[in-house]
């Protein structure tokens, strides 16, 4: 299905702003999305309409919202084809989700002598925590390498599970990089071995479709505002039985059942991992993002980026002294590059001043850029309002970049 893209556009109010005087071009998507018009709407809907608390209040106005609440949920266990509602557990982004399951299934079931595996791809999120949980309980780290276009190397994987392995997490796409890593057999081989998967989905879940039950996680963290959705707000999806075993990340309110001074007994899932006033209005708005995906459709979705992809690499593979780092085969609309003898941080400014927004720096991956052997990258990620016609003015644009510094 083509896309009337000029459409799509309309819907994204940021995208008519001028930097400088120039038009906004938009290319720092892996780090966050845009937002529609009808996800903006439905902030200021509930705000300006049925503000309330959420669960205990029995007026209107909390009925109203606890509905809208947890239509999202129920929105999110179908957009991951989750068994149940008890499965989803909202969170304030992916690195509170990993964080979560490090401080509740990490302290329970994993200690001295254990093994945790992440790879060379991973973002910080997905590293500290596992390293401070190591560091805790005296088990290992392994890190699975990759090769040189930046896919990792699955024999060496195999080869670092064992049976004192008792987690593996991993990113399902690369948010320096763009490379899709091939997870189903990542967790099939983990689980040969009994060991428990955690998925780091924030960045493949704007661009692929996912099943849970299909790939058989055991966890998958994403985030909404990768997805046109609000900030501040984040998904676990966890088994149920592993989240029944779990003890509570956090004490207070909405995650009791009962509380005396002797004892205090913990509510069912998932409302057990989620204490507090929650995000009530950007998780609702949540559901309006997720409702504009499907509309337009995901694989449609993915198609257009996937074009833009193959354009913008081929364009930039003409200019003479750059270099894209992280080649694999099966990639996302990330592109990664280098330019000789310039530092990246000074390609984001002149483009900047061409109104070109795109990311420099080490993405939260300095283990990677270590690889590499490089500081970091200059990034340009695409999402379903780009245009072709933005492709070409960022390849002018590094063209410009050159003429400045070279």
């Amino acid at each position: 299905m083509e896309l009337d893209i000029h459409t799509i556009r309309k819907d994204f109010p940021i995208l008519e702003e001028t930097v400088g005087g120039k038009k906004l071009v938009y290319f720092d998507n892996a780090a966050t999305t845009q937002k529609p018009k009808i996800v903006i709407d439905a902030i200021t809907d509930y705000y300006s309409a049925y503000n309330a608390n959420i669960h205990r209040g029995i007026h209107h106005l909390a009925e109203k919202a606890t509905a809208a609440f947890e239509d999202t949920r129920k929105t999110v266990k179908t957009f991951l084809n989750a068994a149940s509602t008890e499965e989803i557990i909202f969170t304030y982004g992916t690195t509170d989700s990993i964080n979560l399951v490090a401080n509740t299934f990490g302290k329970k079931f994993i200690g001295e002598g254990d093994e945790i595996i992440i790879s060379t791809l991973e973002h910080h999120s997905n590293i500290v925590p596992w390293q401070m949980l190591c560091e805790e309980k005296g088990a290992i780290l392994k890190v699975i390498p990759i090769n040189e276009d930046g896919e990792l190397l699955m024999d060496e994987y195999k080869n670092l599970l064992s049976d004192k392995t008792k987690l593996v997490s991993v990113v399902h796409v690369s948010n320096a990089l763009g490379t899709i890593n091939p997870i189903k057999s990542i967790i099939d081989e983990a689980h040969k071995v009994g060991a428990k998967v955690l998925i780091d989905g924030a960045q493949a879940s704007s661009h692929i479709n996912i099943d849970v039950q299909d790939l058989d996680v055991d966890f998958y963290a994403l985030s909404a505002h990768k997805l046109f959705g609000p900030t501040g707000v984040g998904i676990l999806y966890g088994k149920k039985d592993l989240l029944l075993a779990m003890p509570p990340y956090r004490g207070g309110g909405e995650m009791i059942k009962e509380v005396t001074f002797e004892k205090t007994t913990y509510a069912d899932l998932p409302y057990k991992f989620e204490a507090g006033t929650p995000n009530i209005a950007d998780v609702m708005a949540f559901k309006f993002a997720i409702d504009y995906i499907n509309t337009i459709g995901k694989e449609n979705i993915a198609e257009h980026e996937n074009q833009l992809l193959e354009y913008a690499t081929e364009k930039l593979e003409e200019i003479p002294g750059l270099k894209i780092i992280g080649k694999a085969k099966e990639k996302v609309s990330v592109i990664s590059f280098v330019l000789e003898n310039i530092h990246p941080q000074d390609i984001g400014i002149i483009l900047d001043q061409q109104g070109i927004a795109i990311r420099t720096g080490h993405h939260c991956t300095q283990p990677l850029m270590q690889r590499f052997n490089i500081p970091g990258t200059a990034r340009a990620s695409f999402s379903v309002y780009n245009t072709f016609e933005e492709v070409d003015s960022l390849i002018a644009g590094i063209k410009k970049v050159q003429k400045l510094l070279s």
